[in-house]
């Protein structure tokens, strides 16, 4: 793509453009200039090799509006996709883009009204954005007229194959006009789609999205090592140190999503459960609600998150490490869009560690490795986001009543003891540090752990489990603030907090017996070396 390429530069009709700066769309991405381009230029069918995130709708929503005339009395557009909450945001964005065009765009869906469904179609539609279910059931009906349809749309291609729809979608394919243009699209294009368009495309252009490039540079990637059992407490301190916080939570279980968005809901965040359970009618009330901002933590699993496509999510938490490099690309694909940062967090157990770096190598990324916040880092965060509302609302208009309020907290006090009360009044909840727990499992490099050499091994008969009983022989610690063990054959290593670590120094220290204790702290040096030799 051209440097500073701009929607302008395109051709695309000023009606459009309004409506794409109403959106804050400046410059197309990489599958938005490539698709638009060659539809102005040459109607032709292709295929765009694109994943979640890459701007795809746009890409071919922005043609096919201006290709099409208002007033038809037949249906011009068929788009198909997976899912029905896919069909709703398709319809959405269509919707958003066609600007003063009148054009008369509807979602068909599974779960949603039939008699509805039926008197729309028989008023006229122009685009029919539907899953390939419920358009086999209206094609039986024969309340669907598919044969002078314009442009066929087949979104997210790999996803219906997944899903066992590919026979319903050459049987829709089959009903429709052969002059037609065909778009297909799909993050993937293994033979069984390339079969399909042979079968049903003609002289089709592959276009392909740079999925690196996407991931990469537009959103910021990290990681954090952390217990199982502290990945809430770890969420919670992510969500408390950013000023604005907008973001979806990735689990791997409908219990899971349900524990999580109910423990959140619990501390007092404004969040919700989305998953395969959840009624039609109540998905789309939580992803409404989600888009209003009415809710900003949305605790999602893969399949019910599909079709959710918010522009400005400000993270994307994998709560859950995905399945598979796939999943982890389609997951943060949904931050870091149309230009804007994201953030994209993966929580990693030590347990984990190997499949992480498994996902790492094939999606060819380096997230960056980090310690999750202190709870003085997060206390001293709000205070500036509370001295940053204070000196916006200071540029404001503020109204008399409340300035006479201050004239007189001001004449009968000291200035600094008045404005320290009204501070106190209203912010006291949000700089509490009672409101955060101890991090009690596995944190990487945490300031809050010591690391302990032991100078016995598996030739001593020592496992993990012998170690540990070993150390708390000699100290009488808590055995859950002992962890990261790790025994090789003539050592061994453990973590532990700094109170508990000075405890056990000084009892291995007092029964050395003139000889060089057994646990001493390691030193940084020692430790990686030795962790080297071992795994290298």
């Amino acid at each position: 793509m051209k440097e500073h390429t701009r929607f302008a530069d395109l051709g695309i009709s000023p009606d459009i453009l309004r409506a794409l700066d109403q959106k804050g769309f400046v410059e197309p991405t990489p599958i938005q200039q490539q698709v638009i381009q060659l539809l102005f230029h040459q109607r032709r069918d292709l295929i765009g090799r694109a994943p979640t995130g890459t701007g795809k709708t746009a890409a071919f929503g922005i043609p096919i509006i201006e290709g099409i005339r208002e007033g038809s009395p037949h249906v011009q557009v068929i788009i198909l996709v997976p899912v029905r909450e896919l069909a709703i945001q398709v319809a959405e964005e269509f919707n958003s883009l066609k600007g003063k065009k009148h054009l008369r765009i509807f979602p068909v869906y599974g779960g949603q009204s039939m008699e509805l469904q039926l008197r729309l179609l028989n008023r006229g539609v122009d685009i029919v954005v539907g899953t390939p279910g419920r358009i086999i059931d209206h094609l039986n009906r024969g309340s669907l007229d598919l044969s002078r349809v314009d442009f066929v749309v087949l979104d997210e291609a790999d996803e219906m194959l997944n899903m066992g729809f590919i026979d319903d979608v050459e049987r829709i394919l089959s009903h429709t006009n052969p002059e037609r243009t065909t778009l297909l699209f799909s993050a993937t294009v293994p033979p069984e789609i390339r079969a399909i368009a042979s079968r049903h495309m003609k002289d089709y252009q592959m276009v392909h999205a740079e999925t690196e490039k996407i991931t990469v540079d537009l959103t910021e990637q990290v990681y954090y090592e952390v217990a199982s059992r502290d990945k809430l407490e770890a969420l919670c301190r992510i969500i408390e140190i950013e000023s604005d916080f907008y973001g979806l939570v990735f689990c791997r279980t409908r219990a899971d999503v349900d524990q999580v968005a109910m423990q959140l809901t619990e501390r007092g965040y404004h969040a919700e459960a989305l998953h395969g359970d959840i009624s039609q009618t109540l998905r789309e009330k939580i992803l409404n609600k989600f888009k209003r901002r009415r809710l900003n933590v949305l605790v999602a699993t893969d399949v019910a998150a599909r079709g959710i496509d918010i522009l400005n999510l400000s993270h994307v938490i994998n709560y859950s490490l995905p399945q598979d490099p796939d999943s982890y690309v389609h997951r943060i694909g949904r931050t870091g869009r149309a230009g804007r940062p994201g953030k994209a967090i993966t929580f990693v157990t030590p347990e984990e560690r190997r499949r992480w770096v498994m996902i790492q190598k094939k999606t060819r990324t380096r997230p960056r490795k980090e310690t999750l916040p202190r709870v003085r880092d997060i206390l001293a965060a709000k205070r500036e986001h509370i001295l940053q509302e204070v000196r916006e609302s200071l540029m404001g208009d503020i109204e008399e009543r409340f300035l006479r309020m201050a004239e007189n907290l001001l004449q009968e006090n000291v200035p600094e003891r008045a404005l320290a009360a009204v501070l106190q009044q209203v912010y006291q909840n949000a700089v509490n540090a009672n409101d955060f727990e101890p991090l009690r499992g596995y944190l990487s490099q945490s300031r809050e752990k010591r690391r302990l050499f032991i100078a016995r091994g598996k030739k001593d008969g020592f496992t993990k489990r012998k170690l540990v009983q070993f150390i708390l022989s000699r100290a009488n610690v808590d055995d859950r603030k002992i962890d990261n063990v790790q025994v090789f054959d003539s050592y061994s290593f453990i973590t532990v907090p700094p109170a508990e670590a000075e405890h056990i120094l000084r009892r291995f220290r007092e029964s050395k017996n003139g000889r060089r204790p057994l646990v001493e702290l390691a030193k940084p040096e020692e430790s990686n070396r030795r962790f080297k030799r071992k795994v290298g």
